[in-house]
């Protein structure tokens, strides 16, 4: 399998993974925040939503650069709409990602903003980095799930809601 094959595969199983976890996010805990330091319910869920988008520009650009751009990931008002903007987003990086070579996986991609550079990697790098991010953060919305009682979906097997435990 070539390497675009296998991260069209993995784009495929983590949007499956995550989009059970999106769609269990009560439109009535949008505020909810488990610690004053930590994101609210919205923040963290939209968050996760859009990473996918950081797919599509590690295959479509350079770099992303929050002076000359400023980065704005949209904004839901409940569990539908979040879902609606997953689909989109889930759809657009797999085209994507369906055009790219692997020889413009190679080709670096930097994170900055005006001079202060925050990373430069390659755009290979920037996808497994964007789908890490996914991971990472779909797991953070599990733990504040489960501190709100609401039964979680298991990702890499059952949950222990699943196995009824």
């Amino acid at each position: 399998m070539k390497i675009i094959e296998k991260l069209l595969k993995e784009i495929e199983e983590e949007g499956q993974k995550t989009r059970k976890m999106l769609a269990i996010v009560p439109d009535d805990k949008y505020d909810w925040q488990p610690h004053p330091k930590s994101m609210a319910v919205k923040d963290l869920a939209l968050h996760i939503a859009d990473l996918l988008t950081w797919i599509t520009l590690a295959v479509t650009t350079d770099d992303l650069d929050f002076a000359a751009s400023p980065y704005n990931p949209g904004n839901v008002h409940n569990t539908k709409e979040l879902l609606t903007l997953f689909e989109k987003n889930l759809a657009k990086a797999k085209a994507d990602m369906a055009q790219a070579t692997a020889e413009q996986l190679e080709e670096s991609w930097t994170l900055r903003d005006g001079a202060v550079i925050y990373m430069t990697l390659s755009k290979y790098e920037t996808i497994r980095h964007a789908l890490a991010q996914t991971i990472h953060h779909r797991a953070q919305l599990g733990l504040y799930l489960r501190l709100l009682n609401i039964p979680i979906p298991g990702s890499y097997g059952p949950s222990a809601d699943e196995q009824g435990l």
